[in-house]
């Protein structure tokens, strides 16, 4: 066991600091995939959409992530491509976050929530795929400290937005006062979000105003993100500047090739720039392969499918499920609970670091099922 323990710590202190860009980046994934739930009413009041439209915002993010997720193997084939592609989404997430408070249309806030979609999913398939091919059959641990980034950075985001978070009303209309009619506004809008088919079939009863005067604080929350998220790319960059990837930087010896044989490929190939760009995709390297190898794929898909598929929708609708009857929670109150979901998956998966280096795969893949 010791000598296992001074093997791992051998191997981390070898690609510390691209493992620790990996970690990073993935705390910019995790800020930038908590905010739209607590965020979503005062987004609408900003937009002065309808209910029906700002929805899609979730739609736009969640589809160009599976774009991006997609595509994100494309910039896998030499380091600086994956390093390259690292540094741009991760400032584009700082980038958007300065913009929302400036997109006061629905169609707007999709196209650029479409936009930190697409470098989420780019940052999800290149920080799982650089880890692995870093320290491959050792990688579980070093996942399990990946993914616990995601849950920091979503445990931020929920928190910096509450303060800002609009308490009664965020569009007056031209008739209206606060005092005489946010409180009627505000309850139609949380039966309206209760997340019903009955009550979304029946939203245009209720008199939500999109035109009248915005008084949503929301911006500031926005603004401060892109400000905790600059010193991600920021990171990155100076990891390029490390590996002589840069010019002004092709003096200095690589750090990469002063890595172990771990951090190649089991063909003594390092993956960087090898093979066609579709390779991956041959159909000859299924041949022969045994029915468990896809029954294995199919089940980890299917895992995924459901686990991350009930983490987006839970994330993103139990702010208004809180806020709607019976509940009726504060906006402020509501805001909460998003933390601590986030807080619960970051305690878990702080625990599965360790979970992970004492018992085997199937073992913690059926208690957390059960």
């Amino acid at each position: 066991m010791k000598l296992l323990d001074e093997r791992i710590w051998s191997l981390f202190k070898r690609n510390w600091p691209q493992t620790l860009i990996y970690w990073i980046v993935f705390f910019s994934f995790g800020l930038c995939i908590a905010f739209l739930g607590p965020t979503i009413l005062d987004l609408r009041c900003q937009t002065q959409s309808t209910l029906q439209q700002i929805t899609w915002v979730f739609f736009s993010q969640q589809f160009f992530l599976l774009v991006g997720s997609s595509m994100g193997g494309l910039f896998k084939k030499t380091l600086l491509s994956s390093l390259s592609a690292l540094f741009s989404c991760t400032f584009i997430i700082s980038l958007v976050f300065a913009i929302i408070p400036l997109c006061h249309h629905i169609v707007l806030l999709s196209i650029v929530m479409a936009l930190a979609g697409k470098a989420m999913g780019v940052i999800d398939t290149i920080a799982n795929l650089q880890l692995v091919k870093l320290y491959q059959k050792d990688s579980a641990i070093f996942l399990q400290a990946l993914h616990f980034f995601i849950g920091l950075g979503a445990l931020v985001s929920p928190l910096v937005a509450d303060p800002f978070l609009s308490e009664d009303s965020c569009v007056l209309g031209a008739n209206w006062t606060a005092n005489s009619s946010s409180s009627s506004d505000l309850q139609h809008l949380r039966s309206s979000m209760a997340g019903h088919g009955a009550a979304l079939n029946n939203i245009s009863q209720y008199p939500l105003h999109t035109e009248g005067v915005v008084v949503t604080r929301v911006s500031y929350a926005f603004w401060i993100m892109a400000l905790i998220n600059l010193p991600v790319p920021a990171a990155v960059l100076a990891l390029i500047y490390y590996e002589r990837l840069l010019p002004c930087s092709s003096n200095s010896p690589r750090l990469l090739d002063r890595s172990s044989l771990s951090s190649m490929s089991p063909t003594g190939d390092s993956g960087q720039g090898h093979g066609s760009l579709f390779a991956c995709c041959n159909p000859a390297k299924l041949r022969g392969r045994p029915a468990t190898f896809f029954i294995l794929h199919a089940l980890g898909g299917a895992i995924l499918f459901i686990t991350d598929g009930i983490i987006g929708s839970y994330a993103g609708f139990v702010y208004t499920y809180a806020v709607s009857p019976p509940l009726l929670m504060g906006h402020k109150t509501a805001g909460c609970l998003d933390s601590i979901f986030w807080a619960s998956i970051t305690v878990g998966r702080l625990a599965f670091i360790y979970l992970s280096y004492r018992y085997t795969a199937p073992r913690l893949l059926t208690f957390s099922l059960v």
